[in-house]
């Protein structure tokens, strides 16, 4: 198997397909001069392009300016797998277990979310190649089944559109020797092209009057009475408020790096599929679909008929967001095999491009808010890997606190609070080398590996050993 994958590494482009795309804009030019303006967003990510858009419906007067150190949607909104999800707490089960008492609240704001994450699309016409065709776990093992009645429970619990499957319904919605049960929640859910809805989202907030500069990374920010002055490497701005929506992106800012961790996620995509392969995987409905393994892997379809999967995690040395050795064949052997393993129908089937993408973990696996310069600056991000939707929601919260306007979701524990610190250099490398190890191999050789990654959960990640 491991000769196989080797194989279908051998003319794959290490870059996201997501990116590989002639549709992708042209960079915007550069600031090579001083601008005042009302707001300044930090990063043109999910994040930052759902801020400036929403800023500008709430007061089309509003100047606001966006800078970005590289060009839009190059960082984790290029990146990721994009199955779309309610959750704005990274899934049901971190949602309960971090904000049990607010669940309700909480659930009704993520479908509220998604509703008016899809209006917006749809009101602009962003075309991002969305299928609204639901979300699929699936149960790895028998010891699988119970993670997905449990997940089951809290689905029901709080209104979504969630089916049990048996191992057989499950087959019957995709071919795999390894699912034994699946949990498919029918609404609110499906899978999106991340660049192209990025790229769309930044059409919008062109047309809104939203002024970008690209290739501009801010170098420091500094209080200036009621201001705040960041510099750039050729400009700089003057600016009323400041969003930092950098997510992962967190050397320049040591308070953020403390709770933040850049950890890797890599992807494969396949080539596109024949018809025959179609046929033999069985995947007719489409869904996105996450599995119950420690190290859990998930997978999509994309418009063309590529098979996505991804889930392997890494992490380098001082929070590295641009490693080399990611654009070598050696981290993804084990992500195909895995593939093939899952997925038997893709057996010769070649990968076209691999990648990894940085995600901003957390203890706690969700967004959270950073107060600087009095309150005139503030950073939002700590997705954990759920922010293409939950960004939306998140940017909306955040020009609420940046603006001191009093609405609800700012008296929620989540806009309240902040994760726990992550210990420093080199103790957060040596604890994410034995965790990933621990990962890879816990379902074949448990062991030391258990009690590790129960420690590790009781610290505030939360794993399933």
């Amino acid at each position: 198997m491991q000769d196989k994958a080797k194989l279908a590494l051998e003319n794959t482009k290490f870059f996201p397909f997501w990116l590989d795309n002639p549709a992708r804009p042209r960079p915007e030019n550069k600031l090579e001069f001083h601008i005042k303006t009302d707001l300044l967003i930090v990063g043109s990510g999910f994040t930052g392009l759902w801020t400036a858009i929403q800023a500008k419906e709430q007061n089309p007067q509003r100047d606001v300016v966006v800078i970005e150190a590289n060009t839009a949607a190059i960082g984790a909104s290029g990146r990721p797998g994009a199955i779309l999800s309610t959750s704005l707490m990274h899934g049901m089960e971190n949602s309960n277990r971090l904000f049990e008492k607010e669940m309700d609240e909480l659930e009704r704001l993520g479908k509220e979310n998604m509703d008016q994450f899809r209006a917006t699309i749809e009101k602009y016409n962003i075309d991002c190649d969305v299928e609204w065709t639901g979300e699929l776990t699936v149960a790895v093992g028998k010891h699988g089944i119970s993670d997905i009645k449990t997940e089951h429970e809290l689905y029901v619990k709080f209104g979504h559109d969630a089916h049990l499957l048996s191992k057989e319904e499950v087959n019957k919605e995709i071919n795999s020797p390894i699912f034994e049960g699946g949990l498919w929640s029918k609404k609110r859910s499906g899978t999106i092209h991340p660049a192209k809805l990025a790229w769309g989202l930044k059409r919008v907030a062109k047309e809104l009057g939203v002024i970008f500069y690209e290739n501009t990374p801010m170098i420091k920010s500094t209080s200036k009475g009621q201001r705040v002055l960041v510099k750039t490497p050729q400009g700089s701005v003057l600016a009323n408020k400041v969003i930092l929506a950098t997510n992962a992106f967190t050397k320049h800012n040591r308070k953020i790096s403390k709770k933040v961790a850049a950890i890797r996620d890599r992807i494969v995509m396949t080539e596109p599929l024949t018809q025959a392969q179609l046929d033999e995987l069985g995947w007719h409905n489409r869904q996105g679909i996450y599995d119950t393994r420690t190290q859990l892997n998930y997978m999509r379809l994309t418009k063309d008929n590529r098979v996505l999967f991804g889930g392997r995690l890494g992490y380098f040395f001082d929070n590295n967001t641009d490693p080399e050795h990611d654009k070598t064949p050696e981290p993804y052997v084990r992500l195909v095999e895995s593939m093939y393993k899952t997925l038997p129908a893709l057996r010769d089937v070649k990968i076209s491009h691999a990648w990894s993408g940085p995600i901003a973990l957390t203890t706690r696996m969700a967004v959270h808010y950073q107060t600087y310069h009095g309150g005139k600056m503030i950073y939002a991000g700590g997705y954990s890997g759920f922010g293409v939707t939950a960004s939306r929601f998140a940017a909306r919260v955040a020009l609420a606190i940046v603006d001191d306007i009093d609405i609800p979701e700012r008296h929620l524990d989540f806009a309240r609070t902040t994760p726990a610190w992550i210990p420093p250099e080199p103790f957060r490398w040596l604890g994410a080398m034995i965790t990933m190890y621990a990962l890879d191999t816990c379902d074949e050789k448990r062991g030391w590996r258990v009690p590790w990654l129960r420690m590790v959960d009781k610290i505030g990640f939360p794993l399933k050993p």
